[in-house]
Parts: structure tokens; C-alpha cells; sequence
């Protein structure tokens, strides 16, 4: 068996801390900074290290992190074997959370990616987007960001009502324009009526960079990497445009999945599992792993869908039926449903293309 260069790093904004080894031979703890010229330094010491021991395979491991997949890019185009691995999915002691280091991390990776290569075990990796993806996927979070603000400023526009005891008119619905234009001229004190004018002012910067946003999504969804796949998506009642941009882009490749399990395990809408002797079948709540984002976005869909769908509302009220008290694990399992049902619109139309 030819010789193995393995090396798991621990990369931080400023440094990377590695663990070297040599196919079977212990391993050798080292640091690097992490800009240009130390991740070269790094990937050519690999090289340099496979030359001397006459290996013909240098593999590279690190965890997902708020930094990205730039190291793994540097890797792939120095034409080094790289993994990047989910820190969810590492099994962790009760020993390992009271112990944390750079190198301890880089060394419990090492053992992860030894069994990797010398016995098969199967490594915790992601699955990681194509540049086109990851820069679409900027795009529509951004997107998602922004709704999110626009709520946050509603809130305290509320709150701010409430505890100065203004009454919005019972003729006015909630952010109506005829809402609107009452807040603008509600009688409060001069410092609440300054900080209700700042929210609104946000409130309407927030809702024209909205549009905007939207108009760009719109344009994005006629792409032809997605123009087929959105449109398969919108046939679902309930899903619009930015819902299947959503889906698409946080899915990333629909075929990666092989089956609906796949599907809603990564949704995070999978039941935990808690089963150990005679106790088989004890199922806890729902995992939440996986893209937040697509949940909330699947939430919303249905909602609308059990408003406008007569057989999404059957499905619903046959769950609350059984316990009035279980509305929220009715929207949940029509999520799941949904997120499945869209997988399968999305392969079906990749079929035909």
C-alpha cells in the first residue's frame, strides 16, 4: 500500500493550526498564518513532504466554518485532495467539551481522517457549492436578511404603540396604507413621535431595497440554470419565486439526495432519535439541522398553502383533529411534505431537460 499524507487543520481567521502525518507514523503538530503566502507555505510543504516519502496521495481536512470555503478552494487548485468536514456530525465526549485547543481540535480531526484512509470509515463532509452557487446564495440570503429586518422594524413599531397606549383605529388593518398614514400623524410625545418617524424612515428604506432585491431574484430565476427548476417549483401551490430561488439555491444539487429521508434530514425536519434496549421507538423533537433560512421560507409556504389548497388543509386538520394542542407538528409535517414534494418537482424536471 503507497503512502498517505494526511494533515487535518484547525483554520482560524489569523492562523492555521495543523496535524501532519505520514501514512501509519505519528503525527506532527505545526502553525501557519493564514494569508496567501502561509497557505501556500502549507500546500507546498505537503508537497514537498509526499516527494520525500514517494507518496502519491496528499489529503486535507478542516471544519465548516464562518470563513468559507477558500482553504478548500486553495487545496483543489493546488490539486490537493480536501474535505471539509460538518462540526455537527463529529462525535464529541463529555472529556472533548471540557477540552478545547487549536491543536487538540487539528488532532481529533487527524483520527477522523486516519480512519478515513486507512480503514474506509466514512468522513462527516459537506457537500460544497460550485462558485455560481455560493455567489447566488449571497444574493438570496441577503434577501432573506432584509425581510428579517423589515419584521424586526414592524415589531418595535408595535411595541413602541403599546407602551405609550395608542390605539391603531379599529377600521385600519395592520400596514395598510391607510395604517401607514395614520402613524405618520398619531398624536405621542415629541421624543416618541421622533423615534416612530425613525422607524418608519427605516421601515421604507428597508422595503425599497426589498424591491430591488426582488427585482434581481426575478432576474436570476430566468437563468437558465434555474429557469426550468423555478418554473417546475411555482406549479406548486403556495411557492412563489423567491420561495423556489429559496429552495434551489439552499438545496444546492437536488440529485445529491437518493431519497425523501435524505431530503428531510437535511431540512433539519427529521425526528431525533433516542432508542437504546427494549425502548424502539422514541422519537424527540425535530433535529433542526441544516439551512434555517429554508425553513422559515417553508413555513410560510404553508401557511398560504393551507389557506388555498384544499388538500393541504385536509392534511393539516386531520393532525390537529387527533389533539387540538398539536398545530405546530402539523406544520411541521406539511413542511416536510412540501420540502419532499418540491425535491420531487425539481428531479422531474431535471429528468426532462
Amino acid at each position: 500500500m503507497k503512502k498517505v499524507i494526511m494533515c487535518s487543520a484547525d483554520v482560524h481567521e489569523k492562523n492555521i493550526s495543523v496535524a501532519i502525518a505520514v501514512h501509519r507514523e505519528a503525527s506532527v503538530a505545526k502553525d501557519y498564518p493564514y494569508t496567501m503566502k502561509g497557505r501556500q507555505k502549507l500546500l507546498s510543504d505537503l508537497k514537498t513532504l509526499a516527494e520525500k516519502n514517494q507518496a502519491d496521495r496528499i489529503v486535507v481536512v478542516y471544519e465548516a466554518s464562518s470563513l468559507g470555503y477558500g482553504f478548500y478552494d486553495d487545496c483543489r487548485t493546488a490539486g490537493v485532495e480536501c474535505h471539509v468536514l460538518a462540526p455537527t456530525r463529529m462525535a464529541k465526549s463529555a472529556q472533548d467539551r471540557k477540552r478545547k485547543s487549536d491543536r487538540w481540535d487539528a488532532k481529533k480531526m487527524m483520527e477522523l481522517l486516519r480512519g478515513h484512509v486507512l480503514a474506509g470509515n466514512e468522513l462527516p463532509s459537506v457537500w460544497v457549492p460550485d462558485h455560481q452557487l455560493r455567489d447566488d446564495r449571497e444574493l438570496v440570503r441577503t434577501r432573506i436578511d432584509i425581510g428579517e429586518k423589515k419584521s424586526a422594524v414592524k415589531a418595535q413599531v408595535q411595541m413602541l404603540l403599546k407602551r405609550t397606549r395608542a390605539k391603531r383605529p379599529p377600521e385600519f388593518k395592520n400596514w395598510t396604507l391607510a395604517y401607514r398614514a395614520w402613524l405618520k400623524k398619531v398624536a405621542l410625545p415629541a421624543g416618541t413621535r421622533t423615534a416612530l418617524d425613525s422607524l418608519l424612515r427605516q421601515l421604507h428604506h428597508l422595503e425599497e431595497e426589498s424591491d430591488q432585491m426582488d427585482a434581481v431574484i426575478e432576474t436570476l430565476s430566468q437563468t437558465p440554470r434555474y429557469l426550468e427548476l423555478v418554473e417546475a417549483l411555482q406549479k406548486v401551490k403556495g411557492v412563489g419565486v423567491l420561495a423556489s430561488i429559496v429552495y434551489l439555491t439552499e438545496m444546492g444539487d437536488l440529485s445529491r439526495f437518493a431519497n425523501r429521508r435524505k431530503v428531510g434530514a437535511y431540512l433539519g425536519l427529521a425526528p431525533a432519535c433516542y432508542e437504546s434496549g427494549e425502548a424502539s421507538d422514541r422519537k424527540g423533537h425535530i433535529t433542526r439541522q441544516g439551512p434555517s433560512r429554508l425553513r422559515k421560507i417553508l413555513c410560510q409556504a404553508v401557511w398560504s398553502r393551507v389557506r388555498c389548497d384544499e388538500q393541504e388543509r385536509v392534511a393539516y386538520e386531520r393532525i390537529v383533529s387527533r389533539n387540538p394542542k398539536h398545530k405546530k407538528i402539523a406544520v411541521v409535517a406539511c413542511m416536510r411534505r412540501l420540502g419532499i414534494l418540491l425535491w420531487h418537482k425539481g428531479m422531474e424536471a431535471k429528468a426532462a431537460a
